[in-house]
Parts: structure tokens; C-alpha cells; sequence
């Protein structure tokens, strides 16, 4: 948690007057968002854009003013966790379900800044299941195929049932093991008629922001 909180804080340094932020979803990026709200009551003037509903309703409770993601050309800055990093920069993201709208906020950002504590450093991708959002039309023949790329895909289920994204889809928690070029595979993915995204994001990140537990936070850039 304390990690976590100094990672979220931490980020939101980058953040300067008039800037359009992309609000991530998430246990870490909810950090900057309070922060974010604090300094929005201080007089910090900015409009975000949330990428996921549970995000929203966090920013409109802090006063956070919000635009929509459609009504824009370009966000300066995105603030957002991850459920794995590695030294490459590169992610695996969408543990909370909101891997469509964080890429498509992440993709028509000038920066993205991804928050984590150190757990999520990892030398290399894959131990995480990679999610991918699929139609709920046909999902057992998407998921068959997705299968064939060398994986074990699990329907994500809530409560006994489905879960289902805020786009109105359900997520395969794919088992990799190793994945060793995210690139090919996040194509690869994308190819299968049925899956609207994956959570693999390559060439996004631009600056990683690592909470640890003995208090200090590191801040690599790419």
C-alpha cells in the first residue's frame, strides 16, 4: 500500500497548469487521483479523462473536472498502472478490466507514465495472464484461436458469472508463461476476428515510476 500511494503521489509531479491528463484505473494510479484532487482544490487547473467508469466516478467525487475522450485531439499526459512491466518498457495491463479505454487514452497521449510498486518490475512478461477483451458473440471459437498462439485462455468470471467489460465484453486471462516479443504477439491477437484488444502495451510507456517498500522511489525514464 505505502508503495503503492508513493508511486501515485510521485507521478503527479509531472503534471503541470492547463493540462489535459488521461486518469488511469487502478489500486496505484487512485493515488494520483486523490493527489490530483487535492491539488484541483488548490487551484491546479486541468481536465481528465477517465478510462474506465469506476475512474470517473472517483474523479467527479474529487471535483476533477472531466472531458470527453472524443472531444479531443491529444491528451499531454497519462497517468496509469500496470500489472507487469519489464525493462523494455513494456506492459501487460487490463487485471482491472479497463485494457480498451486505457490503450486507446495511452495511444493519442504525448506521455505516458505508468505507476507501480516494485512487485510488478519484472525481468520478463508472461507470469501475469496477458487479458484480452473478446465479442461476447462466438467467444469459445475466439478463445479456441487465441488458444492456438500458446496459451491457456480463461473466461474472467465475477461473482459466478462473466464479467463483463464497461464496452460490454468479456476477458480471456491468457497463461503465456514467457512472452518474449510482445509485439508479434500483440498482432498476432489483434488479428482474430472476436478479440477487440489485448492488454499488451509495446512502444507506449515513456516514464515508470516504482514505489518500494524501504520509501524510496525510483523514476526511470526511456
Amino acid at each position: 500500500m505505502e508503495a503503492k500511494k508513493l508511486a501515485g503521489e510521485k507521478a503527479v509531479e509531472f503534471v503541470n497548469d492547463d493540462m489535459i491528463v488521461g486518469l488511469g484505473t487502478g489500486s496505484t494510479v487512485y493515488w494520483s487521483i486523490l493527489k490530483l484532487g487535492e491539488l484541483v482544490k488548490q487551484g491546479l487547473n486541468i481536465k481528465g479523462v477517465p478510462t474506465s467508469k469506476q475512474t470517473e466516478q472517483l474523479a467527479k467525487e474529487l471535483g476533477i473536472p472531466l472531458v470527453n475522450l472524443s472531444s479531443i485531439e491529444q491528451i499531454d499526459i497519462t497517468i496509469d498502472g500496470a500489472d507487469e512491466t519489464n525493462p523494455e518498457f513494456e506492459l501487460i495491463k487490463g487485471g482491472g478490466g479497463a485494457l480498451l479505454r486505457e490503450k486507446m487514452v495511452a495511444s493519442i497521449s504525448k506521455r505516458m507514465i505508468v505507476v507501480m510498486d516494485e512487485t510488478k518490475y519484472v525481468a520478463s512478461l508472461g507470469k501475469f495472464p496477458l487479458p484480452v477483451e473478446v465479442t461476447q458473440f462466438g467467444w469459445e471459437v475466439t478463445s479456441k484461436q487465441v488458444g492456438t498462439l500458446g496459451c491457456e485462455p480463461k473466461l474472467r468470471v465475477k461473482n459466478n458469472l462473466p464479467f463483463i467489460t464497461d464496452n460490454g465484453n468479456y476477458i480471456l486471462d491468457c497463461f503465456f508463461g514467457k512472452i518474449h516479443d510482445a509485439m508479434e504477439l500483440t498482432q498476432k491477437l489483434n488479428m482474430i476476428p472476436g478479440v477487440v484488444e489485448n492488454g499488451l502495451f509495446v512502444n507506449i510507456a515513456d516514464s515508470m515510476v516504482i514505489g518500494n517498500g524501504d520509501g524510496h522511489v525510483e523514476i526511470l525514464h526511456k
